[in-house]
């Protein structure tokens, strides 16, 4: 008989409403029940003050971009003088130094309340296009780093053909192609599942997969129900070559070759037409917004509003690392737009909260979690109520508090599948993560 965990919330986020005293157990990796009008602690339980919510999703990351903080913030510059400074870094990284890298990546993750990762994955192959003996090497790595952190992957492993709508790819690009889709999808198809492991698809870009290898691609996850991801619009040089090459936009170019629906997930989706927006909501696909990396590489603000009305459902990624803090993402969303219409109250708390649990987890294939209910996932995070940042408001008002004024500092308890990853603020396995990440991106530089 499983070993059953109580924990007892001081207050807890029962989506829409904070509730006081909840008694939480937990067997088998999963919650068996929930209790509300719990006073006090039931003997023997563990304790977790503050306000649990489910645990975060981070439906969008690039691990090694975590290489990038702070070195990519000299001088002026775009997207694409960004993008040169990335492809340097990339060359650099091993199997063994990946998952040096990751490790550190995904417990500093952990420490952020995230539970979950939706790692967009192309760098599949030694410099020079030279497959490994493992011809997934470095997906393997990302997958051992993730178990080492103690938080569950989706490796959306990324189609990534071409350098521009057909054109070969450049000499950086090689680590990053298979050559043609087939060869893709013989390559992911060695990929297995285990526990914490879920694999899915990912097409890099419709400037990065020649339109007549789209569906190759999308069969591909359609065959396994799998979750397939795709960088869409985020760049109006994109969307402008997308129009002289095919007379389309890149989501008309998907629709037409049968990428989007509900399973599928556009991440950025800024630069979008008013047609754009309703096939995307029709279609029921997602919109992965990353707020503090559109806003750090200076590519806009997408019209999520729009979207989520249209029947796009929304989650939240940390995509290159500028910060990992899914709460300032959340938040990040709702202002932009009060900056943009002069409005404020887009989304209510709850509303944010749920892009950035249930509906992130949903985009990476994990619809068991996400919630603090029966059944579901034991995953959860809990957040300081008493911190110069969140100190003051009352108690009813604590999802407010995490969304609006919490940020990852706050997090105190992560627990994933019942056991606790980070307690008390501190790592379990990854007990100093600022050393381990300092070491690993220390071994990159040139």
């Amino acid at each position: 008989m499983p070993l059953t965990t109580t924990y007892w919330l001081e207050h807890a986020w029962l989506d829409p409403t904070v509730e006081p005293g909840v008694a939480l157990e937990a067997a088998d990796g999963r919650i068996t029940s929930v209790r509300t009008g719990v006073e006090t602690p039931p003997p023997g339980a563990e304790v977790l003050r503050g306000l649990t919510i489910p645990g975060l999703a981070n439906a969008h990351s690039h691990a090694f971009h975590r290489a990038l903080r702070g070195t990519v913030q000299v001088g002026s510059g775009t997207f694409w003088t960004w993008r040169d400074t990335m492809y340097k870094v990339a060359q650099r990284l091993t199997p063994d130094s990946y998952f040096a890298l990751a490790r550190a990546v995904y417990a500093e993750m952990a420490l952020a309340g995230i539970t979950s990762v939706g790692e967009f994955h192309y760098l599949h192959h030694a410099p020079g296009g030279t497959p490994y003996a493992d011809p997934n090497a470095m997906g393997e790595a990302l997958i051992a780093a993730a178990a080492e952190a103690g938080i569950r992957i989706t490796l959306l492993d990324t189609a990534y053909l071409s350098s521009g709508f057909g054109a070969a790819p450049e000499h950086h690009q090689l680590r990053f192609t298979d050559g043609t889709a087939d060869a893709w999808a013989e390559r992911a198809s060695a990929l297995k599942e285990r526990d914490g492991v879920r694999i899915g698809a990912a097409i890099h870009s419709v400037r990065a997969v020649p339109a007549d290898q789209l569906a190759t691609v999308a069969d591909w996850a359609r065959r396994r129900e799998a979750p397939l991801h795709v960088h869409l619009s985020e760049q109006t040089a994109e969307n402008d070559a997308c129009l002289a090459a095919h007379g389309l936009t890149p989501t008309q170019l998907l629709a037409e070759h049968g990428v989007l629906g509900s399973r599928t997930t556009g991440v950025h989706n800024t630069h979008l037409t008013p047609g754009d927006v309703a096939l995307i909501g029709s279609s029921s696909t997602g919109t992965c917004m990353c707020p503090t990396t559109e806003r750090d590489l200076a590519d806009g603000i997408g019209p999520a509003v729009d979207l989520q009305r249209a029947g796009s459902p929304l989650s939240l990624g940390s995509d290159s690392h500028a910060v990992v803090d899914i709460l300032e993402e959340a938040r990040a969303m709702e202002l932009n737009e009060r900056l943009r219409t002069h409005i404020r109250g887009h989304w209510t708390a709850a509303a944010l909260l749920r892009a950035a649990t249930a509906d992130g987890h949903a985009a990476l294939g994990r619809q068991e979690a996400g919630e603090l209910t029966p059944g579901a996932l034991a995953d959860f995070t809990t957040i300081a109520l008493d911190s110069v940042r969140t100190a003051g408001p009352a108690p009813r008002l604590a999802a407010e508090t995490a969304v609006f004024a919490a940020s990852a500092a706050d997090v105190r308890h992560t627990v994933v599948g019942g056991r606790h990853v980070v307690r008390d603020g501190v790592h379990r396995s990854v007990p100093d993560v600022p050393r381990a990440l300092a070491d690993s991106i220390a071994a990159l530089r040139g």
